[in-house]
């Protein structure tokens, strides 16, 4: 299988990938094609049809496995390719993971670390709140061992979110040893839970799409949602600890036009707006320099406002 990281322009692919999306439009001159956005594990890459009805091309729904045989040519200095034939697919011929971005590192692993700083959390409530979460509810230790932490912008992989709660937790430890003001149980206990809300805002692979909820609520507002449901099944959590934890949360994207409902007013909240910051632009960083073809400038980056490149130290 050639990976659609791989294509280039001019290449003839027949190959099986995952339909990610499947639209039918209308050319200016009023004849039908359809738009398909093709994924593999590498990435996705636009495809046209531009003869839906004709007899090699089969019926085949968004999400549905196809053999895809076409040429790969540039469209606006992207790449595309143009459909000549489809095949439906049936379970067997495929492995779904060559079609899934998945976590370089080993979820397992990664989930171990995690449940180790939860058993270093001193304060009884909070070790509770987040053992309620990540020891005893297997649905959502299931959810979050496997969801992304984002639709496209960082670790949009299988175990992307788990990936990014851990970093986000490893720098809030560093942070706690090195400016001891900081409450070390609380600040873990924010950053292990920041995005628990993720879990139901982006839907699971292949999908990996916004709900209805994470349309209307986010994950911000969805994840407080989900410590203050938690929290009353503890009897005696302090009403403080409570609202500093959700306070965190709330306040953990730092800024009101990055769609933080509450700027940090605790010191736990602004030292986690900043590890959640540093960790998600790392990583898009590292994402962009990876996906790159070649060492020369990338083009301008949104995130960073900034055209940028792989350093060469030359």
């Amino acid at each position: 299988m050639k990976y659609i990281k791989d294509l280039k322009e001019g290449d003839r692919v027949f190959d099986i990938y995952l339909c990610k999306h499947k639209q039918s439009a209308v050319t200016k001159n009023g004849k039908a094609y359809d738009n398909v956005i093709l994924q593999d594990k590498t990435g996705t890459i636009d495809a046209k049809i531009w003869d839906p009805n004709s007899a090699g091309i089969a019926e085949f729904d968004s999400l549905d496995y196809i053999e895809v045989y076409g040429d790969v040519n540039s469209f606006q200095g992207s790449l595309q390719i143009s459909v000549k034939r489809v095949r439906l697919c049936q379970e067997g011929e495929y492995d779904p993971a060559d079609y899934l971005p998945v976590s370089a590192k080993n979820i397992d692993d990664m989930y171990k670390e995690l449940l180790g700083f939860i058993g270093r959390v001193e304060n009884q409530y909070l070790r509770k709140l987040l053992e309620t979460f990540f020891v005893e509810d297997e649905a959502f230790m299931k959810a979050f061992r496997s969801s992304s932490a984002a639709k496209t912008v960082h670790h949009g992989f299988v175990g992307g979110l788990l990936e990014h709660t851990l970093s986000v937790t490893r720098l809030c430890e560093y942070y706690c040893a090195a400016y001891p003001l900081l409450k070390k149980d609380l600040l873990i206990t924010a950053a292990i839970c920041h995005d628990i809300g993720k879990t139901r805002e982006i839907s699971l692979f292949p999908e990996n799409d916004y709900t209805d909820d994470g349309q209307l609520l986010g994950h911000i507002v969805m994840g407080t949602e989900m410590i203050g449901q938690k929290a009353r099944t503890i009897p005696g959590f302090p009403p403080v600890l409570e609202a500093e934890l959700k306070h965190c949360i709330l306040a953990h994207h730092g800024e009101y036009e990055y769609g933080s409902p509450k700027k940090p007013a605790l010191i736990e909240a602004a030292a986690l707006n900043l590890a959640d910051n540093t960790d998600a632009k790392m990583e898009t960083f590292m994402e962009a320099l990876q996906n790159a073809k070649d060492t020369g400038w990338l083009g301008y980056n949104r995130l960073f406002e900034s055209n940028i490149r792989m350093t060469r130290m030359e």
